[in-house]
């Protein structure tokens, strides 16, 4: 869906960004990762034309970007950033709205996209329709900038620092909402992050740069269990595999077996949670449940196993 060749962005003699060629799947979910000044940011907007490239090229579905408008290119891309940047004088069923007006859609179709997409983000539409951006929380409102971002239906979803300004729990929460979405809709996200439990939790693949260049391309499981160098191991760190547990949801480690008197988890819950579950209960096996339907036993082996590979 997006390939970058040879893209560079030069200020002067100094490179952000430098030879990066890589290519972004469709429908799955892409983590650019890395430390702070590592060139992500400007990456990720010289994919809409937010920063123009030095050099190189961005091909969306196989067309050359610079074939665009610039406006042409951005209505048919989403754009989440940690600013979220609500316009408050708007309802939040306007400002959702936004870019299904400016494509033209009637009223009630656009209406109708407007309470699909609240729903989808977890806030009522009858509550929430009317009210303006001040009156929501952080969470709500950043579940606001999904829901404008995937209003017009865009195939590509530009996601820079979206959670980050938030506190962990609705961090926590909020991951949790758009992997589920993510896993309905499919769309081709790329998305901006320097925590590396995001970036494990949410990523189909990690690209994780260094001062400007790619240091590696991959899963979570090939950065973690076969880093390319110092840099991807020392950045990761010693419990990359631990971590990589926050990436991957329990009911992917269940097996079957006897649920009597054990806790009860949702399947929903990630698995290093789930370990701290079992710390807490004093147990080495929890009954996952999801929608009420038994699954099977997830096992404190099982997932001390995954954690030794690394």
């Amino acid at each position: 869906m997006i390939e970058l060749q040879h893209l560079e962005k030069r200020y002067g003699d100094a490179f952000a960004v430098r030879d990066l060629n890589l290519v972004f799947p469709a429908g799955e979910l892409t983590a650019l990762l890395g430390p702070s000044g590592c060139g992500k940011t400007t990456t990720l907007r010289m994919i809409n034309r937010l920063i123009e490239p030095t050099g190189g090229r961005v091909l969306l579905g196989g067309r050359d970007t610079r074939d665009f408008r610039p406006e042409e290119l951005r209505r048919g891309i989403g754009y989440v950033i940690q600013q979220i940047g609500l316009f408050p004088h708007l309802s939040v069923a306007q400002n959702v709205a936004t870019v299904p007006e400016l494509l033209g859609w009637d009223r009630r179709r656009t209406a109708r996209r407007v309470d699909e997409l609240l729903e989808l983000v977890g806030l009522d539409p009858a509550v929430y329709r009317i009210k303006k951006p001040a009156e929501l929380s952080g969470g709500q409102a950043q579940r606001v900038g999904v829901a404008r971002a995937l209003a017009a239906d865009p195939p590509v979803l530009l996601m820079d620092e979206p959670f980050g300004a938030l506190d962990p729990l609705a961090r926590d929460h909020l991951q949790e909402a758009f992997r589920e979405i993510q896993r309905r809709l499919n769309k081709t996200v790329v998305l901006v992050t320097h925590d590396i439990d995001e970036a494990l939790r949410l990523g189909d693949r990690i690209a994780l740069m260094q001062a400007g260049s790619l240091a590696q391309f991959g899963s979570p499981d090939d950065l973690i269990h076969r880093p390319a160098g110092p840099f991807v191991r020392q950045f990761l760190g010693e419990d990359a595999a631990l971590r990589q547990l926050a990436g991957r949801i329990a009911a992917e480690f269940v097996r079957p077996g006897d649920p009597s008197g054990l806790p009860v988890i949702e399947g929903t819950l990630d698995a290093r949670s789930a370990l701290g579950v079992m710390l807490r209960e004093g147990t080495d096996a929890l009954a996952v449940k999801r929608d009420g339907l038994f699954l099977g036993v997830l096992r404190w082996e099982e997932l001390r196993t995954q954690e030794a590979r690394a």
